[in-house]
């Protein structure tokens, strides 16, 4: 075990029983489970500005809802992170209501400025949150405008699709609302959320305040949460230009995705585009 990592354990009164154990599923950090006489913990290894950025996301959403389970944060510091490990079960249609129902209370904490007081990354993307009254504004200078050039400056994305997504960026105002800045976990895809004996538990945030749907679209885009779901987070039923706004708010991620994976996504960014256009 590193010098570092020990010290830290020490420091926060972790006794180990033995030496940590690689977990799978990463594709940007490294993970490790380790048993202590203290109970479990995860490890995670990264860049400290990424570990910092996701400790500030875990404080932040475990004092905005008590419904769902958040890892503690146990230590942090040398580019090591240590958190509370949670024990996972099979999702079921109890569970799965009971994310919808975290979720929307999750969404219910709003402010008047979309963003957040530090910068944080999704996935080993840097993301600028700055904050801006106008939600309009925000999603177009600090998430789809920045994404799609770095894309086209790599060569992953052409001028004519750079074009039509910034034609999207800057017709916003047009036909989507203007609303309060929910606090949104930011990159709630299905491997984000641990389903757990004790209830839904939310992982690896990238926090920011936004549109709600940007959870939403996220959860959508590479799976497919379940009726009870919905049921729970729509009580008053599903917006009528939910696809349009679904398809908007999985542009960034899929951007991000192209930009960290490569061009197999590219497909799935002129989907959503197309979508949105259509209106």
């Amino acid at each position: 075990m590193e010098t570092a990592l020990s010290l830290l354990l020490y420091t926060a009164g972790l006794k180990p029983l033995g030496e940590p154990r690689p977990l799978g599923g990463g594709d940007i950090a490294a993970a490790y489970w380790l048993e202590t006489h203290q109970g479990p913990v995860v490890i995670k290894r990264d860049d400290p500005a990424r570990l910092t950025g996701e400790a500030d996301g875990l404080y932040a959403l475990r004092e905005a809802v008590s419904s769902l389970l958040v890892p503690n944060v146990l230590a942090l510091g040398d580019g090591w992170l240590v958190m509370e490990a949670l024990e996972s079960a099979s999702r079921s249609a109890a569970n799965a209501a009971a994310l919808g129902e975290g979720l929307r209370q999750l969404h219910a904490h709003t402010a008047a400025e979309h963003g957040w007081p530090r910068d944080n990354a999704c996935g080993r993307t840097p993301q600028p949150n700055a904050p801006l009254a106008d939600g309009r504004a925000f999603q177009r200078q600090r998430r789809l405008l920045p994404l799609a050039a770095a894309c086209h400056e790599r060569g992953l994305l052409d001028a004519s699709l750079r074009e039509r997504i910034e034609r999207i960026a800057h017709g916003l105002e047009a036909w989507l609302p203007d609303v309060p800045a929910s606090l949104v976990h930011g990159d709630l895809w299905s491997g984000n959320v641990l389903y757990t004996p004790r209830g839904p538990a939310l992982i690896d945030p990238a926090v920011y305040r936004h549109y709600p749907e940007v959870d939403l679209a996220m959860l959508t885009l590479f799976g497919s949460p379940p009726d009870p779901f919905f049921e729970a987070y729509w009580e008053a039923g599903r917006p009528d230009d939910w696809s349009r706004r679904e398809a908007l708010f999985q542009l960034y991620p899929l951007l991000n995705h192209l930009l960290l994976f490569g061009g197999g996504y590219r497909s799935g960014v002129e989907r959503a585009a197309s979508t949105v256009e259509r209106g």
